[in-house]
């Protein structure tokens, strides 16, 4: 029998396989697999996400994020949550937002939550719900065991890829290559700075979203460091993000929080780049050092990494690709949790009509 899945996303980042944030790629391959499988897919996301499920859009918000528009957006998000279970037969609800105490429903339906970003940075009772048939979900071994290894209702769900929308290039360029959302934590001045040393040119791409962090950090640290063959060049397409992560001498992940899981590090690898990361959180179950890779403790490494790159083997890079990181495994993992609590979820109505 088919399912109906809620899936809930970040209220300040729309859904779409080709955005910034991992979270939201996860939702629209989720999204996608659903309706490709004949189950229902409702998703509540902001107005501009693409998905191929019914999409009950809300405001995404214009200028600067600040606590009256959080306010505004929340109470929003909780409205489009009522309706959409009032409307509708929903199975499971699935969450993804690191706010998403905010606009949690009520006991009833099943609610999975996937912890995308650090555990550090959700509140400690996110991690011990109160609320009937709720699940939490990391992304990656290193996550769980930094707090939730012995959590009864936790369970782990690799991060995939589309292996196969990716495509090597028969001959690398000479420039390395940093793409993701431009914030602190992600390290990307300290990946410039790199470059620099190794003499080798950077392009880095991604989002520099409106909140005034975000803002600051890239105009202290990052413009200034833009300087003669470093380049930045913003937001790309699926097609563009291939060309430069398979075109790269590698791609490097500066990362300066343990990183939960990184589907850009695994995109560089289906494209035959090796990856030159920190040796931080899940890049260590991702990069392995010396073979597809190198996992660095400081910038003067990360710069000797950058030319020893180019003698890694860019067959290896996607062989492990395919073998490790498949988005098939992933929606597999989820489906399985999805088809259990909808079981358990009808069952329990059946008993209550009974």
């Amino acid at each position: 029998m088919p399912i109906t899945v809620l899936s809930i996303g970040y209220p300040f980042a729309p859904v779409a396989e080709n955005t910034a944030g991992g979270a939201e790629q996860i939702l629209a391959m989720l999204d996608d697999a659903l309706v490709s499988s004949g189950d229902r897919s409702i998703v509540i996301a902001p107005e501009t996400s693409r998905c191929r499920g019914t999409l009950i859009p809300t405001t995404l918000p214009k200028g600067l994020v600040d606590d009256q528009t959080r306010s505004r957006l929340y109470q929003e998000y909780r409205s489009a949550v009522r309706s959409a279970l009032a409307e509708n037969r929903v199975d499971v609800i699935h969450m993804h937002g690191i706010d998403f105490l905010e606009y949690l429903p009520p006991a009833g339906v099943p609610v999975v939550v996937t912890l995308h970003l650090p555990l550090s940075w959700y509140p400690a009772r996110a991690f011990s719900l109160a609320r009937s048939n709720s699940y939490l979900v990391c992304v990656s071994e290193s996550q769980k065991h930094k707090g939730l290894s012995a959590a009864a209702r936790c369970r782990v769900i690799r991060n995939g890829i589309r292996v196969e929308d990716y495509d090597p290039a028969s001959e690398k360029g000479n420039y390395v290559v940093a793409l993701g959302r431009i914030c602190e934590e992600k390290g990307f001045h300290i990946a410039l700075d790199a470059a620099s040393d190794a003499r080798i040119p950077l392009v880095l791409a991604g989002q520099v979203f409106t909140y005034e962090a975000h803002q600051e950090y890239f105009e202290a640290m990052i413009q200034p460091r833009l300087a003669g063959t470093h380049r930045f060049i913003g937001p790309v397409g699926r097609r563009r993000k291939n060309d430069l992560l398979a075109g790269a001498r590698c791609l490097l992940v500066p990362s300066l929080v343990d990183e939960t899981s990184s589907l850009v590090a695994m995109e560089a690898l289906a494209c035959g780049t090796p990856v030159v990361a920190f040796r931080r959180g899940a890049l260590t179950e991702i990069v392995e050092n010396g073979c597809t890779g190198f996992l660095v403790d400081s910038p003067e490494q990360m710069a000797q990494a950058i030319l020893d790159a180019g003698q890694l083997s860019s067959s290896l890079c996607r062989e492990r690709a395919e073998r490790n990181f498949s988005a098939a495994c992933m929606v597999r993992d989820y489906f399985s949790l999805y088809e259990s609590l909808a079981l358990v979820s009808r069952k329990e109505q059946w008993e209550k009509v009974a």
